[in-house]
């Protein structure tokens, strides 16, 4: 397996983890009652939401298309 794909895959599995804690951070009472109030999540879930995404695409797209 090359550096490539590993990386690939190491970058997949932080980002989707990254995104379950954000996920599981949008449903917490304090950023329900945050995100009523204010129409919009904290920045530290947003940064877990952003970055997961960002990390977990990366990830795959080194996994489906570096040689």
């Amino acid at each position: 397996m090359s550096v490539a794909k590993i990386a690939g895959l190491v970058l997949l599995v932080v980002g989707l983890a990254l995104l379950f804690f954000g996920w599981q951070a949008t449903e917490s009472i304090s950023e329900g009652v945050r995100e009523t109030l204010t129409g919009r999540y904290s920045d530290e879930t947003m940064w877990f939401l952003i970055g997961g995404g960002a990390a977990a695409v990366a990830g795959l797209a080194l996994l489906l298309f570096k040689k």
